[in-house]
């Protein structure tokens, strides 16, 4: 039974993992190594696990070799096949090395086309809904406009819905694209590499060797036609919005996105810039608000979207027009005022005819000839209703003859006659001229005869000058769709563009090209799909030839298929396709043994592996497909949990209905035994009661016997442990002897262990007393007079200690302590006094004269210093000596220095020996 639900847990995580890896719909295609052979065993075949299931080693391959009929063959017909086997198998594993190496490139490389799950769509919808509704929360926010580029950055974040146009391929995360500035649609950087290069070749390899690579020829965009120069081939890859070149992957970025700010112009330009995340698409409307007024100005200035900022305050206009008579009335509106709507009778031009007509036209013209007299007074105006002076008269002044080569003077009501000589006027043919004499009116046709060429240049006939030549050749020459001749007769070598239709098959598999025949490589279909879910609820819009590669829709309408196995209704779930996925309700089912109802999941279509198939003899056969079958299973055993006491009555633990019985609950057994100190250290056992015994945590017979010694705790300060086994009741007093120091640490007492342990404080100072002075010395430096004594010493002192006064001349005798109570000190005298008094008058002394001695030396320098400034010093002139005066000081100072050595000397021992 455990065997077969191991199974069903298998067979549910390998289906699970083929749907997963192939799409629901059914028209994508499993991703499999070489040869078929399963995904697990081609990634183990690439350096990344094993290969269960796949090819053998080759010590299996050559094992097989060996076992393989050789009896009646020679040993190098055993070595040819083992060899010819390794290499077959060697084949193999490069094959399944190479494909799993491609699958793992390109999941790692896909789009994330497996991770749109539900969940994540709706938070990536409420992000994208929450940036752009910040632009619609003030006045007059218009969301239509921001709807292109929602779609844009959706289109950006869901998996194959960006297309290549040129390759209908989808556009993966790590592929260099390139985005049109017109219509914003992504291709593939080398796709539009060789769309601009085809284009650019196809429109000058008409030209001639000297026009080509003198112009710069224009290449269109696939999609909206859009003509970029050669310059603007794209070569590098950027971007959205340019400023990152060759931008890295990031998963929590609009793929091909730096992730900085937009900062690209708003269009139409505004002066602001745009302040979203570098993305797809066309740049939003101008968010910024700003104040301005109405149309005709009149309202008040309020603030409004910068990309709205235009606004009616639906007052009437009030401008004049351009009639100068009315105003405009229509509601305050943008631009010029249009024309005057009213009508009026106004005169023509030449004021002749008044008729009824728009106020915005005054000047029109009437369909009557002039009439006025010219000023020669023989002629009439000719001109239809005009404006100012009729003119001169035509005919006035000196006129030509009709050959233009004589000129007359007569009054204008004559004609002027023909002058007689030859026209010689060009004819239409535009080599040959009139040979008749000067007339009025065209020439005749050319009739002189020659030589002429057919326009084609190939033939030559004689024939009249103004008959065109035509020959019957047809033009040979291929025409710009470089597929159909000319045909055209007597072709001068400008064949003209190819109207057949193109009619090849585009890109998408499914339409034709429409457009007229053309070099070069179609334009993608401008056709869309719509790619419908199961039910047909829910559709998604992908260009012509995706569809076959587009994953349907996730339909949210709930799937309404009915149930296959033995409840009344499936759980819910959503639209898909194929089969529904595996029941998992209760069972419910009533066992036969308990009663019980089966919690389990439903297990009536359980996917079990099928054993016992073919297996493969070597490595060149392939492995085949393991085989999962659908069947019911038998309901597992009764979990539903009973309580149960174990066997040492510790707990009472809810066992698993089909498990119910006696049990050890693995714990300590716990119970007291006979030296009422220990417990039975036993696992949960069985324990036989005694029914004169009342105490339930007894130890019965079943329990350890205990065999240690006493544990238990000794009195305070008792190191030794107690003499007998492990007992009830207290341990008996110890009367070992115990080594002591006494307080002043010098001698060592044996004293019994019970007369420390149980004696007081004061009994204990006793026991440790060596009855010996303290050798210990006081805070003054004299030792202690106590007798060995625990703590501090007292601070009695009463030994003799010298006392001076702070001049060191008066000297006495007092006791420790009292001096170091400061309770006596002692003064100096009168004495002591006059003494300092008569050493502090000599350094005064002292100090003014070095004052004075410095000051004179200053004084001196100035005065040098002054008359070195005046300029005195001349040749006949002695130079000025300054005469210094010498202070007592300075002149006796050598006698004075050795009196005052010998004073201080003798000071100093009065002081010394007056005070002893």
């Amino acid at each position: 039974m455990e065997a077969s639900w191991r199974q069903v847990a298998s067979g549910r995580g390998r289906a699970r993992g083929r749907a997963t890896a192939a799409p629901s719909s059914g028209n994508g295609v499993h991703l499999r190594g070489a040869g078929g052979g399963r995904e697990k065993g081609s990634v183990g075949a690439a350096g990344l696990g094993p290969i269960p299931g796949g090819a053998a080693t080759p010590a299996a391959a050559g094992s097989s070799a060996r076992r393989s009929p050789a009896g009646s063959e020679a040993p190098q017909t055993s070595l040819a096949s083992e060899l010819m086997s390794q290499k077959k198998f060697e084949e193999i594993k490069k094959a399944n090395q190479a494909a799993a190496k491609k699958l793992v490139e390109e999941h790692l490389n896909s789009s994330s086309e497996e991770e749109g799950d539900e969940d994540f769509e709706g938070k990536r919808g409420k992000i994208v809904a929450n940036t752009f509704i910040t632009y619609t929360t003030q006045t007059d926010g218009d969301v239509r406009e921001l709807e292109r580029t929602k779609q844009y950055v959706n289109e950006a974040f869901q998996a194959g819905a960006m297309t290549c146009l040129i390759c209908i391929a989808s556009v993966k995360r790590n592929q260099a694209v390139w985005s049109c500035s017109g219509c914003f649609c992504i291709f593939h950087m080398p796709c539009i590499q060789k769309w601009a290069k085809d284009s650019q070749f196809l429109v000058s390899s008409p030209l001639t060797d000297d026009d080509f690579g003198k112009r710069d020829y224009p290449w269109p965009c696939p999609k909206c036609r859009f003509e970029y120069k050669r310059s603007d081939t794209p070569s590098r890859y950027y971007c959205y919005c340019g400023k990152v070149e060759d931008p890295p992957l990031d998963p929590w970025l609009v793929p091909h996105s730096c992730g900085q700010v937009c900062e690209r112009d708003f269009k139409p330009p505004c002066g602001h810039k745009c302040l979203l995340l570098c993305h797809p698409g066309p740049c939003p409307p101008c968010p910024k608000m700003v104040t301005t007024t109405c149309y005709c100005k009149k309202a008040k200035p309020i603030p409004r979207r910068c990309s709205a900022k235009e606004w009616s305050c639906h007052l009437p206009c009030g401008r004049k027009l351009l009639c100068g008579q009315h105003k405009c009335e229509n509601p305050c509106h943008a631009g010029s005022c249009p024309p005057c709507p009213r009508v009026s009778r106004q005169k023509c031009v030449c004021g002749k005819q008044v008729a009824e007509r728009s106020c915005a036209s005054p000047l029109w013209h009437c369909d009557q000839v002039c009439g006025k007299t010219l000023p020669c007074g023989n002629h009439t105006c000719e001109q239809v209703c005009h404006v100012g002076a009729c003119g001169e008269c035509p005919r006035s002044g000196k006129r030509f003859c009709p050959c233009q080569k004589s000129k007359f003077s007569l009054p204008c009501t004559e004609d002027v006659p023909t002058c007689g000589d030859s026209c010689d006027k060009v004819l239409e043919c535009g080599i040959h001229r009139c040979s008749q004499r000067c007339h009025r009116g065209p020439c005749e046709t050319c009739r002189q005869e020659v030589e002429k060429h057919c326009r084609c240049g190939k033939h030559t006939k004689r024939m009249p000058c103004h008959k065109p030549y035509l020959c019957e050749t047809k033009c040979v020459k291929l025409r710009d769709c470089q597929k159909h001749q000319c045909r055209r007769k007597c072709c001068p070598g400008n064949c003209p563009p190819c109207d057949q239709n193109c009619g090849r098959t585009l890109g998408c598999r499914n339409h034709k090209c429409p457009s007229v025949c053309h070099r070069g490589s179609c334009y993608p279909c401008p056709e869309t799909v719509d790619v419908k879910c199961n039910c047909g609820n829910t559709k998604v819009t992908v260009p012509c030839g995706r569809e076959r590669t587009t994953r349907p829709p996730k339909c949210k309408e709930q799937c309404s298929r009915p149930p296959t196995c033995h409840h009344t209704s499936q759980e819910k779930h959503r639209c898909h396709f194929g089969s529904c996925p595996p029941c998992h309700q209760p069972c419910r089912k009533v066992l036969e043994k308990c009663g019980h109802l089966c919690p389990a999941p439903c297990h009536d279509q359980a996917l079990i592996k099928q054993t016992g198939r073919h297996q493969p003899s070597g490595p060149w056969e392939q492995p085949s497909e393991p085989a999962f079958i659908q069947t019911a299973l038998p309901c597992p055993p009764c979990q539903v949990p009973i309580p149960m006491e174990c066997l040492g009555k510790h707990e009472v633990s809810p066992l698993p209905c089909h498990t119910v019985g006696p049990y050890s609950c693995r714990r300590v057994c716990g119970r007291t035994l006979d030296c009422q100190n220990h417990t039975c250290m036993k696992e949960c056992h069985k324990v036989t009661e005694i029914d004169s015994c009342t105490d339930k945590n007894k130890a019965g017979p079943e329990c350890l016997q205990c065999e240690e010694g006493c544990s238990k705790s000794r009195p305070p300060g008792c190191p030794h442990p107690c003499v007998l086994p492990c007992h009830p009741g207290e341990c008996p007093p110890c009367v070992q002897m115990l080594r002591v120091k006494c307080h002043c640490k010098i001698t060592s007492l044996y004293v019994e262990c019970r007369k420390i342990t149980t004696a007081d404080v004061n009994e204990k100072n006793l026991l440790s007393c060596c009855k010996n002075q303290c050798p210990k010395e006081l805070p003054c430096g004299h030792r202690c007079k106590e007798m060995c004594h625990p703590g501090e010493c007292p601070f009695n002192c009463n030994q003799k200690v010298k006392l001076r006064c702070p001049c060191k001349r008066i000297k006495k005798e007092l006791q420790c302590n009292k001096v170091r109570e400061n309770q006596i000190s002692i003064e100096c005298d009168i004495t002591c006094k006059e003494m300092k008094r008569k050493a502090s008058e000599i350094k005064e002394a002292e100090a003014k004269a070095a004052l004075e001695e410095e000051k004179r030396r200053q004084q001196a320098e100035l005065e040098a210093f002054e008359n070195r400034l005046k300029g005195r010093r001349k040749k006949n002139r002695k130079r000025d000596e300054v005469a210094v005066e010498l202070t007592l000081w300075q002149k006796y100072k050598y006698y004075l220095f050795p009196v005052c050595a010998v004073v201080v000397l003798v000071f100093a021992w009065y002081i010394a020996h007056g005070v002893d």
